[in-house]
């Protein structure tokens, strides 16, 4: 397997491990916010709104990358 092809694989896996992360402080979001915290449970979002909004460039580049040529 050439550079070039391994590089699409390392970019899947980056964006899945980004979306696994998102998916755990989300949790924990929601435990602080059970909690009383909603200013920061507010902020928490906030920044999570910057992975979502930027989730469907990411899927559309990696499918253009692993699309057969």
């Amino acid at each position: 397997m050439s550079n070039a092809d391994l590089l699409p694989s390392l970019l899947f896996k980056i964006n899945e491990n980004q979306l696994a992360l998102e998916a755990a402080i989300m949790e924990l979001t929601l435990w602080v916010e059970q909690r009383g915290s909603a200013e920061v449970a507010g902020n928490v979002r906030g920044a999570l709104a910057t992975i979502s909004r930027n989730e469907k460039l990411i899927n559309m580049t990696l499918a253009m990358l692993m699309a057969p040529e």
